[in-house]
């Protein structure tokens, strides 16, 4: 049986937007992240992240720090009691490493880990922070996405919704 995926972008959504965020020091989970996880793991959603890093294309750090990054954030998620399924990443950037399929607002990211994981994709949910999240996420086929703006900023969206707290997701 095919299992319902929670996709989620990493900078902006699980933790505060910094430009080419490597350090584990300059890393800030975003107010609602682990309640919405939480949420969604209680539903027997498998949870991803997917994520565009073209700090890597352009020499701004290595695979390496990104996978050390990733590694310290993820134990914060296990220590909350969430279990995250696979982070996929994007370490190309179109002008430096040319064009790839992973890339958002290229759907490869969700479409490998619907093959490796058998995800019912059409009743899965993608959370971004920016429209080439949403994108992608309509380029799998996902019903339900969500573009978050805690700005409020933003008044026009592919999304199904905008929110200014995760929360409004799923309460």
């Amino acid at each position: 049986m095919q299992k319902r995926a929670l996709f989620l972008d990493r900078d902006g959504v699980v933790n505060v937007e910094k430009e080419y965020l490597y350090k584990i020091e300059d890393f800030e989970f975003i107010d609602g992240i682990f309640g919405l996880c939480h949420h969604y793991q209680d539903l027997g959603y498998l949870i991803f992240i997917v994520t565009n890093q073209s700090g890597i294309a352009r020499g701004f750090y290595t695979q390496e720090k990104f996978f050390k990054l990733t590694q310290w954030m993820l134990e914060a998620f296990e220590q909350k009691g969430i279990k995250t399924a696979k982070v996929y990443h994007c370490p190309h950037h179109p002008d430096l490493s040319g064009e790839c399929v992973c890339r958002k607002p290229k759907d490869g990211m969700l479409r490998e880990a619907a093959g490796e994981f058998d995800l019912d994709l059409q009743n899965s949910i993608m959370i971004g922070d920016k429209e080439r999240d949403i994108e992608a996420g309509l380029n799998a086929g996902l019903r339900e996405t969500y573009l978050f703006d805690e700005s409020g900023k933003i008044q026009a969206s592919k999304a199904m919704k905008i929110v200014k707290k995760l929360d409004e997701i799923w309460k």
